[in-house]
C-alpha cells in the first residue's frame, strides 16, 4: 500500500457523514517515535491545529501511556484523552484494583522486573495503575527480543493478565482494555456517524479491524495493518490534520 498524500486522505476525510470524531493515538502519531518514551515531544504546532479541529468536529486521545503520563503533553480540555490503552479516562475515576487484580499485578511486575535485568542494558520498566510494561527499544535485539518474547509466553500462562505486544515493547496488563472499546465509547458519547483513527503501533490494530465501512483507518509507517490507507510519518500526520481541519 504506497503512502497516501496528506491533502487527499484529508479531503476523503472530509466526506465522512457528520458528526465525524478524529481519533489519535500519540507516540508515532503526534509524536515521533524516540528511543526513551520520557524524551518524546509533540510535532510543534499539534496543540494549536487539534484546538482549532475542536470547534468544528469531536477529536479524541487513545494512547497506551497512562494518563499522569499524558497529561505532560497538555492536550486541551476539549479533547477527550483515554489512556492506558483505554482503561483510562481523563475526567473519569478509575475503578480501583480488585484485591485479585492486585496481586496479579504484583506478580506481573516480578516477572518484568526480572525480564528487563535478563535483557541488559537498555532495557526498563514503565508501571502504570493497570500493568506494567518491558521496554527494550534501546537494549540490544539479539538479547533482548527473546527475553520479551519469553515474557509474553509466561505472562499469558497466568489467569486474567491482558498481553500486549508492541513495537519493542511488552505490556502485562492486571485488566483488560482496548483501544478499539475506548473510540466505540467516544463514537457513542459524541453521536458520531463516523471515525477517522491514526494509529501505528500493533495495538492500534484492534481500532482498524472493528472500523465499519463508512470509517477511515490510517496506519503510519510501513508495517503490515487492517487500516486502509497508510502515511509516512508523524509529519505527514500533522499535514492531514491541518487540511483536514481546512476542509471541515
Amino acid at each position: 500500500m504506497p503512502f497516501a498524500d496528506p491533502a487527499a486522505l484529508a479531503a476523503d476525510g472530509a466526506a465522512l457523514a457528520r458528526p465525524l470524531l478524529v481519533g489519535l493515538d500519540v507516540d508515532g502519531v503526534l509524536a515521533p517515535i524516540v528511543r526513551h518514551a520520557a524524551d518524546a515531544a509533540l510535532v510543534p504546532g499539534t496543540i494549536d491545529v487539534l484546538l482549532a479541529l475542536c470547534e468544528h468536529t469531536p477529536v479524541g486521545i487513545v494512547s497506551g501511556r497512562a494518563l499522569r503520563d499524558l497529561a505532560r503533553f497538555g492536550f486541551p480540555d476539549a479533547v477527550m484523552v483515554a489512556g492506558s490503552h483505554g482503561g483510562e479516562r481523563r475526567g473519569r475515576p478509575l475503578t480501583a484494583l480488585t484485591a485479585v487484580e492486585s496481586t496479579r499485578l504484583d506478580r506481573l511486575r516480578d516477572l518484568t522486573e526480572r525480564a528487563a535485568r535478563a535483557a541488559g542494558a537498555g532495557a526498563w520498566v514503565e508501571s502504570k495503575p493497570m500493568s506494567v510494561v518491558l521496554h527494550v527499544r534501546g537494549a540490544d535485539p539479539g538479547r533482548s527480543v527473546p527475553v520479551a518474547q519469553e515474557l509474553a509466553r509466561t505472562a499469558m500462562r497466568i489467569a486474567g493478565t491482558d498481553v500486549k505486544r508492541g513495537r519493542s515493547v511488552v505490556e502485562l496488563g492486571a485488566r483488560s482494555a482496548s483501544k478499539a472499546a475506548a473510540i466505540d465509547d467516544m463514537r457513542a458519547e459524541t453521536g458520531a456517524s463516523a471515525v477517522i483513527f491514526v494509529g501505528d503501533d500493533l495495538t492500534d490494530e484492534d481500532v482498524f479491524a472493528a472500523l465499519g465501512a463508512g470509517d477511515l483507518g490510517v496506519h503510519v509507517g510501513v508495517a503490515p495493518t487492517a487500516a486502509g490507507r497508510r502515511l509516512r510519518d508523524p509529519a505527514a500526520v500533522h499535514q492531514l490534520l491541518r487540511h483536514l481541519l481546512a476542509s471541515l
